[in-house]
């Protein structure tokens, strides 16, 4: 038996999706978990198929299915099929490299011990903001854009932007663009998470006529939940299995548990020869 982990987004939450697999003729999916990104509560959800293709223009919820320890997991799409849309989520590459980024769609305390352990590190790592991040926190971006880190765009009001005309889409970006330069002081760097990991065909073909990289993930685990956190023994055996050569890993600055592994978890990772890069040092 092993264990498989698909996480996705869905219906304005996010969902970890979590499948025991046994290898029968039967394949029996066992529990669903969910909670939201901004509430943290919990709600059932049915895990699509993971595919190796974008799938028309229908809605999909970005979907990981983590197969073996230390290997890149199966996804919505091979690196090769995303980066024809300038979508990306992992490097294809056996160099030990991290890319890490943080979602921010709140500030609850934890981002300065994260940003503290980065600048121990030498880490330069993305943030992906709301426009809430940015009228609530704009000290925290200000330390952000000093120490060397990217700030990306998360959107301004964080709704499902899958079906989103060009016109609506484009005001969500730019928004939160305009808001971000009065705070500081320069133009926002183009990489675009979309929220609640839910993206389709044409909005990543809008995200890229805006000049947009959009950034998925590889590497992820059950943090978002403030009235749930996961044990430092619970995050360190996910996030040392999983982590692979050339990851994009996503981590929330809501977690009081990153916040306080952080510093140990980069050393644990660097122990294990990985070295870390900035996306804009990702090819594509």
């Amino acid at each position: 038996m092993y264990e498989k982990e698909v996480a996705l987004y869905k219906s304005g939450k996010e969902v970890i999706v979590l499948r025991n697999i046994k290898i029968t003729s039967c394949l029996v999916v066992l529990a669903l978990f969910a909670g939201s990104f901004f509430l943290g509560r919990f709600a059932a959800q049915v895990a699509p198929t993971v595919s190796s293709a974008i799938q028309g223009d229908a809605e999909e919820n970005w979907g990981l299915s983590f197969q073996e320890e230390g290997k890149l997991p199966v996804a919505n799409a091979t690196i090769q099929e995303m980066e024809k849309h300038n979508a990306y989520y992992a490097e294809d590459t056996q160099e030990k490299v991290l890319y890490l980024t943080f979602d921010c769609g709140f500030e609850n305390g934890n981002t300065p011990a994260i940003l503290d352990a980065l600048k121990k590190h030498k880490v330069k790592a993305a943030f992906f903001v709301v426009g809430n991040y940015l009228e609530t926190s704009p000290d925290l971006v200000k330390r952000m854009v000093e120490e060397g880190h990217i700030v990306g765009n998360h959107s301004y009001h964080h709704p499902d932007m899958s079906q989103m005309g060009k016109e609506e889409f484009t005001k969500e970006l730019g928004e939160l663009e305009t808001l971000y330069g009065q705070v500081a002081g320069t133009p926002m760097a183009k990489y675009y998470r979309p929220p609640q990991g839910k993206y389709s065909k044409s909005s990543l073909q809008l995200a890229k006529d805006l000049g947009y990289k959009t950034v998925f993930w590889s590497l992820a685990y059950v943090d978002w939940n403030q009235d749930s956190q996961p044990t430092h023994e619970e995050a360190f055996d996910k996030l040392l299995k999983r982590v692979h050569p050339g990851a994009v890993v996503l981590l929330h600055n809501t977690s009081k548990t990153n916040g306080e592994i952080l510093d140990e978890l980069l050393t644990k990772w660097e122990g294990m020869g990985y070295t870390f890069k900035s996306l804009d040092e990702l090819p594509g």
